[in-house]
């Protein structure tokens, strides 16, 4: 299993605009440099170009850019796989991620990105196959693959769709020991709405948020950010218990093996938000 643990505030980069590079590498944890969606196909090529030139000028931070490249089935894919391989690029995020063959071809860590009916229906086939480091999952692709209209209902919530597709690549990231990396938030203004989806995520166990506009990642960082009150909490709980993680009682209430699990994933959020443990 991968060692790479990155920050929490992942922000997509259409490849075709490497002018927008460095901004983001400065504010992200993580900078997706996007070959797919973001890009036109009249594009393509020059997007690729662009991600060669920004290597030969040495302004291509290998360790904190993934790229993503176009689904297994499409043109596009293989001369974006050839790419990724002659810049040495350690990590790739495969969009419309279906089979496990089409990972086990990359050499790289891959992000699997599951956001079609197929991708979700074997969530956990691929989520567990080897060079998997991360699971991200994606909502509109999935209900224009499924014939629908529209992810969200009219106040911003998710559809039940949706939601369900959240859980399925949550639960099977976690069962395979890989990362879960939450959906883009698409309406940039609702900051609310982001902040309401980014609480949800920490608290039921996602690692990281997608943003797709600079002006999101305070929102998502702050989201991931411990507490001091809480961060204090879980020192104070770990110091008593120590190795003796038997069930006890601590500041009034009963503790056991599930709040001390809690604690330590409180203490690894304030370590990737850069909070001082």
């Amino acid at each position: 299993m991968s060692d790479w643990q990155p920050g929490p505030a992942w922000l997509f980069c259409p490849a075709d605009r490497p002018d927008r590079y460095g901004k983001a590498l400065s504010r992200a944890d993580v900078v997706i440099l996007d070959l797919e969606d973001a890009v036109a196909p009249d594009n393509k090529q020059a997007a690729r170009d662009s991600l060669r030139r920004l290597a030969d000028d040495g302004a291509l931070d290998r360790e904190r850019t993934i790229i993503r490249i176009n689904a297994a089935e499409t043109p596009d894919h293989a001369p974006d796989a050839d790419l990724v391989r002659e810049l040495g690029i350690a990590r790739v995020m495969l969009a419309k991620s279906e089979r496990v063959a089409d990972i086990a071809a990359l050499p790289h860590e891959v992000i699997v990105l599951l956001e079609t009916p197929a991708g979700i229906e074997r969530a956990g086939e691929i989520a567990s196959a080897d060079h998997v480091v991360a699971v991200m999952w994606g909502a509109d692709d999935l209900v224009a693959g499924l014939g629908g209209t529209s992810s969200r209902f009219p106040d911003g919530h998710y559809r039940d769709i949706a939601r369900h597709a959240r859980s399925r690549a949550l639960l099977a990231a976690k069962t395979s020991g890989r990362l879960a990396v939450d959906a883009v938030h698409m309406d940039i203004p609702d900051v609310e709405g982001l902040a309401a989806e980014c609480e949800d995520a920490v608290a039921i166990g996602f690692d990281a948020t997608v943003a797709i506009h600079p002006s999101q990642l305070d929102v998502i960082r702050s989201s991931y950010t411990p507490q001091a009150e809480r961060i204090e909490w879980a020192r104070r709980l770990l110091a008593q218990v120590g190795d003796d993680r038997k069930v006890t009682t601590f500041e009034g209430r009963m503790v056991d093996r599930p709040i001390y699990q809690q604690a330590e994933r409180v203490l690894h959020l304030a370590a990737v938000t850069m909070v001082d443990t």
